[in-house]
């Protein structure tokens, strides 16, 4: 098949809808009216069913500037998220990893058991989410803005075009994120400053019951990697995964790893408390 020329494409009508799309986007880039248009004009373009706009900075919780969650949908999709569920979240982890720029599918980024873990039935089954896309932009040195778009089990299916196309469409939104930080960063900041980091729960689970290396291993069986995957991340055997996480439920006192979830999130709330 021809390859179409650029002229074919800029001439479509399609095009112009676009490109007037675009121009008011670039307009309204260092407003902050940015995000709700940004979210009108991917609408548009892609049919997802839902949107979370969240900042990530150093340390810190991430930041929610823009939702179109309701009010009856925000204490499981919003606050749920930002209190617990983003330290499990393979888009914190893909941005703590140092992921800045492109738009990737959830399941691109997520460990390989991440769809029959205790998180994600938590909180992506308890919404309805079936795929997740998620656009990352570095806004500056220290920090990430991704743009997640959300699409429900009981919806049409994330299309490949569908996909392409926000990968294509990915260094303009970038840009204008960029150009929207720049102006409104200064609105954010003290937010940002506010908000604690709840990821120090990660390293003080456990701290007295178990070995740097047993939670670290439960740092990944709780994000969704299988007995495999966390021997490959830690370049050890299958068979030393199975008897650190012997010695983990023991130490514990849990007989499975909901029990585990379960205490971890405990343990988030507690040091959320003791932040507060």
């Amino acid at each position: 098949m021809p390859i179409a020329a650029p002229t074919d494409l800029l001439a479509s009508p399609a095009s112009l809808t676009w490109h007037q799309s675009l121009a008011r986007l670039i307009q309204a880039a260092g407003s902050l009216s940015f995000p709700a248009m940004l979210e009108r004009v991917l609408r548009d373009l892609v049919g997802f069913d839902s949107i979370l706009i969240n900042t990530y900075q150093g340390r810190q919780r991430p930041l929610l500037i823009h939702d179109d969650y309701p009010a009856h949908r925000r204490e499981q999709g919003i606050e749920r998220y930002l209190s617990e569920a983003y330290l499990l979240d393979p888009f914190f982890s893909a941005v703590r990893e140092g992921l800045e720029k492109g738009a990737h599918r959830l399941r691109e980024l997520a460990p390989d058991r991440f769809e029959a873990s205790d998180y994600y039935h938590r909180y992506y089954r308890a919404l309805g989410l079936a795929d997740e896309v998620g656009i990352f932009a570095r806004v500056a040195d220290d920090t990430i803005i991704v743009v997640s778009l959300g699409f429900r089990q009981d919806a049409p299916s994330l299309k490949h075009r569908d996909l392409q196309a926000l990968r294509h469409i990915a260094p303009v939104i970038e840009s204008l994120l960029g150009e929207f930080w720049k102006w409104q960063r200064s609105t954010f900041q003290a937010q940002l400053n506010a908000q604690a980091p709840v990821e120090t729960a990660f390293e003080s689970f456990g701290r007295e019951a178990l070995t740097d290396r047993e939670r670290d291993i439960v740092r990944l069986l709780l994000a969704g990697h299988s007995t495999k995957s966390a021997a490959r991340e830690l370049d050890i055997s299958d068979g030393t995964v199975k008897v650190h996480r012997k010695h983990i439920y023991q130490r514990l006192a849990v007989t499975s790893q909901s029990q585990l979830f379960r205490l971890f999130l405990d343990h988030v709330a507690l040091v959320s408390r003791q932040q507060r």
